[in-house]
């Protein structure tokens, strides 16, 4: 076993024995490699480059699975600690690679971070005096590192925050960000590759409309107004659930905001918040994405945790399509037992079609009886997964922000390619309705949004595995 290591950096690289090496592709030649991240906090986090998934199609899948806490939630929550000195506990957190980069980014920036897994939660202990910067090498990894933009703006009145990566599935511009914080005495520039952000004097309450209701921007300019001066009010805020819950986590920090869940919300400058405790919600995507598995593959699915009322629109168009969907104790359940119907669907912000489920729908609808259109209104790239799902047979033409589908009677399987995190998971959908054996390269992916995702399928009898 070949080894190397640097004292400089928080991994250990280790080539995995002769047995496990990838077979080189037609595509791509190259060697597997685990990383061990060595810092006291992540070093139980392994996985391989260039990982692959392999599904064998044919699957009903039956049983119950449990929906643990949001990606899009528990990102934004971690970084919101920042607001506050002291110990902060964020609970029922997803054991994903994505919290993993963010417990990085802070420790970076100056703070104390414990994962317990045990418990599904993390401790993050805030310095008085924070860091500033965060550099491209951490940032390039996920989006959600641009989230600790505000918190550091309002707190340390400087903040130097590479300009973000994550999935590639359109522009996602900060604008929004930067405008809105621009409007409450933010001077902001790019340099270098780097957002900076000075506000020597403290940011001020200000009257803001978003263009495009963001998520990302409503969560950035709602952390910063916590601490600035006066009153601050967005106008065509972000309703998605997962801002709700970021907002009731910064009132238990002290904060003072109203209206969160509709589209102007208010917040009252405070001189300094405490802090807090708090559960993360449960993932609506990766609940979505499970009862679309229900539906495509004629299975009978229990989803626990899993919040029917956050997808009042995806659960209405699964019952067109044919499936029953019934409430439970402690979630819904999701049955079907024809080939699904065709249903048209246009992405939209919350309480819309959620454009993270639109891999699901166009999976769907690959095998579904009749034609049916998708419209992303949201991500412009969204679509690029559509070529891999291709590559297994199905019938798309897509034309600008609409994709045509003609429905399949069966997908064959073949070698495709996740391009994120949604994409990896609809084309793992697909390939439990594939004939055959279908492998899915870079499964990296997947592991930043779904929690050990093959071995949940395997409870529910499908045959996946990590290769």
């Amino acid at each position: 076993m070949a080894y190397a290591s640097s004292r400089g950096s928080f991994f250990e690289v280790r080539l995995i024995s002769p047995s496990e090496v990838v077979p080189s592709s037609p595509v791509f030649v190259y060697m597997r490699v685990k990383l061990t991240m060595t810092s006291p906090y992540l070093k139980q986090l392994q996985w391989g480059i260039m990982e692959r998934l392999r599904v064998v199609g044919g699957a009903r899948l039956l049983g119950t699975v449990r929906v643990s806490g949001a990606k899009n939630s528990a990102l934004k929550l971690m970084a919101s600690t920042l607001l506050a000195p002291g110990k902060s506990v964020i609970t029922n957190l997803p054991a994903i690679a994505d919290v993993e980069y963010m417990s990085e980014l802070l420790t970076r920036l100056g703070c104390k971070v414990e994962i317990n897994r045990q418990l599904s939660q993390v401790s993050i202990d805030v310095p008085v005096e924070l860091g500033h910067r965060a550099d491209y090498d951490m940032v390039r990894k996920m989006r959600a590192s641009i989230n600790v933009l505000g918190p550091l703006i309002t707190r340390a009145l400087l903040a130097e925050v590479a300009l973000p990566g994550g999935d590639a599935i359109g522009s996602r511009g900060l604008d929004f960000h930067i405008n809105g914080l621009t409007e409450m005495g933010a001077e902001i520039y790019s340099e270098h590759g780097f957002v900076i952000a000075k506000a020597p004097n403290g940011l001020k309450g200000a009257n803001i409309t978003l263009e495009f209701p963001s998520v990302g921007a409503t969560e950035n300019i709602m952390t910063a107004a916590t601490l600035a001066k006066g009153k601050t009010v967005i106008d065509n805020a972000a309703r998605e659930p997962d801002v709700v819950d970021l907002g009731e986590f910064l009132i238990s920090m002290g904060a003072k905001i109203s209206g969160l869940g509709s589209h102007t919300i208010t917040i009252e400058g405070v001189s300094s918040l405490k802090p807090a405790t708090h559960a993360t919600l449960a993932d609506r995507i990766v609940t979505g994405t499970w009862a679309f598995a229900a539906a495509m593959t004629q299975g009978d699915i229990t989803i626990e945790n899993g919040r029917a009322d956050h997808l009042e629109l995806p659960l209405d168009k699964l019952v067109k399509a044919g499936a029953v969907v019934t409430t439970t104790p402690n979630g819904f359940r999701v049955k079907m037992d024809k080939r699904p119907i065709a249903v048209d669907v246009a992405t939209l912000p919350y309480p819309g079609f959620p454009t993270d489920l639109q891999p699901m729908v166009i999976a769907l609808n690959a095998i579904a009886e009749g034609t049916s259109v998708v419209t992303e209104n949201v991500f412009e790239g969204r679509f690029m997964f559509v070529n891999e799902l291709m590559r297994l047979g199905a019938k798309i033409q897509v034309d600008g922000h609409h994709a045509a589908i003609t429905g399949i009677k069966q997908l064959s399987s073949a070698p495709v390619a996740a391009t994120d995190i949604r994409a990896g998971a609809g084309l793992v959908l697909a390939a439990l309705v594939s004939d055959g054996v279908t492998i899915i390269e870079d499964a990296f992916h997947i592991d930043r949004g779904y929690p050990d995702l093959p071995s949940q399928l395997q409870s529910l009898g499908a045959d996946v595995s990590r290769v």
